[in-house]
């Protein structure tokens, strides 16, 4: 009988793209390993047969012994920790109800710019422009532009800067 073979060898490289991009593919994949190692393969047979090292197969069979079918799970990744605490945060969330102007800075209307600052000299800490824009989303604020006075002007004196002539209907 002949052997079935893959023609294309660097297909290795998009199976174990695709074993990684899902979760449950992960844990499957965790069980096939760890079969064999329960079949009796080595761990560093089993970690040439399936691309991973044999470190990782050996904390697998560890974390299986340990705590079972779920020790195979991932565990919840945390993630960076907050530079501001939700004390600070709601703080926060109280002074943009007000204009800058009202807690010493410059300014009428609240930008990234002036929140890093007010961040910076109010709580010691250093977040960029784009974080605060962020932070405005999770407080669910939105960012306001200034209108230009010309809107408010007298209306004989916006039609002195207009383009074209606005027609009076005598024609």
């Amino acid at each position: 009988m002949k052997a079935h073979t893959i023609s294309n060898p660097e297909i290795i490289l998009g199976l174990q793209d695709e074993i990684r991009r899902s979760e449950d593919a992960r844990y499957d994949h965790r069980l096939h390993t760890l079969l064999l190692v329960a079949q009796g393969k080595k761990c560093s047979e089993v970690a040439k047969m399936f691309g991973d090292s044999v470190r990782t197969v050996q904390y697998w069979v560890r974390r299986f012994e340990e705590g079972g079918f779920a020790g195979l799970f991932d565990a919840e990744r945390t993630g960076r920790p907050r530079r501001l605490s939700e004390e600070q945060l709601q703080e926060i969330g109280v002074v943009l109800r007000g204009a800058p102007s009202g807690v010493g800075l410059r300014g009428q209307i609240w930008d990234g710019k002036v929140l890093s600052a007010y961040i910076m000299q109010h709580y010691g800490v250093s977040l960029g422009i784009r974080q605060c824009q962020r932070l405005f989303k999770q407080l669910k604020f939105r960012l306001r532009k200034p209108r230009p006075v010309i809107a408010h002007a007298d209306p004989e004196r916006q039609a002195e800067y207009k383009k074209t002539p606005v027609d009076n209907g005598s024609r």
